[in-house]
């Protein structure tokens, strides 16, 4: 755990001149061989150098760089060329690859990847064969199609940018100038890439809307609105103190489960729950985490034709209801689709399943992908019977009493959910995911990247609906006020705020009017490129979320997300800070790089904080609980260290 700065603008203060050896591989450790608990600042270089340390030292040794001089190459698109080493073990460093170099961006369907062919001069006829997209290109060494996957971070006060291609590289260049042009033109070819259309201003407006511009050019956008937010949240008596860079997560419990966890299931009240394979373990709620009963469910009780159903299908999601006394067990179906025709309800108190649901409207079976609470305190209200449903083109209210209000018969072998309310979208919509907030408005993600508000009163059309960055939003979670929005895709988060002033000067959010023009540009948080590297290629962000409030007033204090082995946490205060450090000398959408990492041996299931109410006095947050296949962990932020 640490802060995420460390590591990137480390080179290291070897002699070494210069890095020749390409099939030498970056030797980088896996996460396994450390302990969770460890700092990333344990894991940093003892002697680090900056770059600029590293040019010096080379300059004192008077390297000869040939007919060029390296201060005022004669060379088109010149650049220095690092390489990032030995991961994240004590002896990572950087290194110079190449002292002057050259690179290029060109438009080709082939991306065979650092193979030193020499083809520079695609043509962009290639485009009539087949998909042609944009790659940067440096020296033999560096071929990568532009995208979001190369974490691309730049640093303007160095003139440098970072990046992973098959290993973490960094660029330096010798002007504002250079460094200037190689951004510009590396985000021309990203939007073209990802949009499929030239990048100039009118196919911006045409991709983010006129009412979004600031998407596009958020040196232009209205940032006032975050301050605001920020100022208001601040100075609220009922907020808590922020956490400063020195406080740490300090590990509470960590104890083995009884099968192969498939997620979690928080409760507010007394207890949470671990799904796994074949039933549910209860565990006990703490001040500082979650500690087991020694009460195990198995999914072999009560309805005997249901429980067998479901031991097989393995339950991917469990939704609290009735004051935490009963859950709803959703599993996908077969062939990795994620959509199921039913679910499953348990009675907590008595270890049994009480009857298999089946979607269905109108006479027909439908499927669904995803369910959620009415509102984010719903699971609390002991008389709830109703909550939301999600398929890629319907949003609907599930109930399952029927129409004249009388609970259905149980003991009916598939019993059919009633459609209490909502739309079926005639196409094009391809929803992803949804969540709620204290009111019961309605934010949902889709495959397109968009986001989109929906007020308490209609699920027919959207108040507000957010452009796409591009990427597919995979998990969405919002504030009970309302008032930020956090969207998870592959390779970075975006935190939108939903706040604007309407014609009579009332400050309303997305969900209840129309938000118009003065419409704030996202902030992203991302991990740094080593760290991206670190994580591994495969593994991706997932089911970032806010802490958990259930009451007006209060604010969420940070965001967690899971990527592989790591539990990512931002400070939300800090996020907020249009003056915080890592927005300094950014062109483009503000993004935050100031995170601390929980490590784990395994990959993990699932990251959460623990509802407000188990924050103690000598912590300003609810514990954190990690939960991997086979362990469970809680972490307390402790404010006295």
């Amino acid at each position: 755990m640490g802060s995420a700065h460390s590591r990137e603008d480390l080179i290291s203060d070897s002699d070494e001149e210069e890095y020749e050896d390409e099939n030498e591989e970056e030797n980088y450790q896996d996460s396994k061989d450390e302990t969770p608990e460890r700092s990333s600042s344990d894991r940093r270089p003892k002697t680090p150098s900056s770059v600029d340390e590293v040019e010096a030292k080379l300059k004192a040794l008077k390297l000869k760089y040939g007919s060029a001089n390296p201060q005022n190459p004669s060379l088109k698109n010149a650049a220095k060329l690092y390489l990032h080493i030995g991961g994240n073990t004590p002896k990572a460093k950087w290194v110079t690859s190449e002292k002057l170099t050259s690179y290029s961006f060109i438009k080709t369907s082939k991306i065979s990847g650092q193979d030193g062919e020499e083809d520079d001069e695609e043509s962009e006829n290639e485009e009539e064969n087949g998909e042609a997209w944009w790659v940067l290109k440096v020296s033999n060494k560096i071929k990568v199609k532009v995208g979001v996957e190369m974490q691309l971070k730049s640093f303007g006060d160095q003139r440098r940018v970072d990046f992973v291609a098959k290993g973490v590289w960094a660029m330096k260049f010798f002007s504002d100038e250079e460094y200037r042009n190689f951004v510009s033109e590396f985000n021309n070819c990203l939007f073209e890439n990802t949009y499929g259309i030239e990048s100039n201003d009118a196919n911006k407006v045409k991709v983010y809307g006129k009412d979004f511009i600031g998407w596009a050019k958020p040196e232009a956008a209205d940032d006032s609105i975050w301050e605001d937010a920020e100022d208001a949240s601040f100075n609220s008596p009922q907020s808590a103190k922020t956490v400063s860079a020195n406080q740490d997560l300090r590990e509470e419990f960590e104890e083995a489960a009884n099968g192969g966890i498939q997620s979690l299931a928080l409760g507010a009240l007394d207890n949470s729950f671990l799904v796994g394979d074949s039933g549910i373990q209860v565990v006990k709620n703490f001040a500082y985490g979650i500690h087991g009963k020694g009460v195990y469910v198995n999914f072999d009780h009560g309805n005997q034709k249901s429980a067998s159903k479901l031991v097989h299908s393995t339950p991917k999601k469990a939704l609290l209801m009735k004051a935490e006394t009963n859950m709803l067990l959703m599993s996908p179906m077969t062939e990795g689709k994620p959509h199921t025709t039913g679910l499953h309800q348990l009675d907590i108190e008595t270890g049994k399943i009480v009857t298999e649901w089946k979607f269905g409207k109108d006479g027909t079976d439908i499927t669904m992908r995803d369910i959620t609470n009415d509102s984010k305190g719903a699971q609390l209200d002991p008389s709830g019977a109703t909550f939301l449903g999600l398929d890629d083109n319907r949003l609907c209210r599930w109930d399952m009493r029927d129409r004249n209000g009388i609970v259905q018969n149980l003991a009916t072998s598939t019993p059919v959910l009633n459609w209490a309310q909502g739309h079926q979208f005639s196409r094009g919509t391809n929803f992803q995911c949804f969540a709620t907030t204290g009111d019961g408005s309605i934010v949902v993600g889709s495959l397109d990247g968009k986001i989109r508000l929906y007020s308490t009163n209609s699920m027919r059309q959207a108040k507000t609906a957010f452009p796409g960055l591009g990427s597919p939003i995979t998990h969405v979670d919002v504030t009970f006020d309302g008032k930020w929005i956090l969207g998870t895709t592959d390779t970075y988060l975006i935190l939108i705020c939903t706040l604007f002033t309407d014609k009579e000067g009332k400050t309303k959010t997305g969900f209840n009017g129309r938000m118009g023009n003065r419409i704030a540009a996202p902030r992203l948080l991302k991990l740094t490129p080593l760290d991206s590297h670190l994580a591994g290629v495969n593994n991706k962000f997932r089911n970032a979320q806010f802490s958990w409030v259930t009451e007006n007033g209060k604010q969420e204090r940070h965001l967690v997300a899971t990527v592989g082995k790591f539990s990512v946490i931002w400070n939300f205060q800090q996020v907020k800070n249009g003056t915080h450090e890592c927005y300094h000398n950014q062109e483009g959408l503000k993004s935050c790089y100031c995170y601390k990492i929980v490590l784990k041996d395994d990959s993990i299931v699932d990251s959460r904080f623990m509802h407000d109410k188990f924050a103690v006095t000598d912590s300003p947050e609810a514990p954190l609980v990690i939960a991997t296949p086979l362990k469970v962990s809680s972490f307390s932020i402790s404010s006295k260290r």
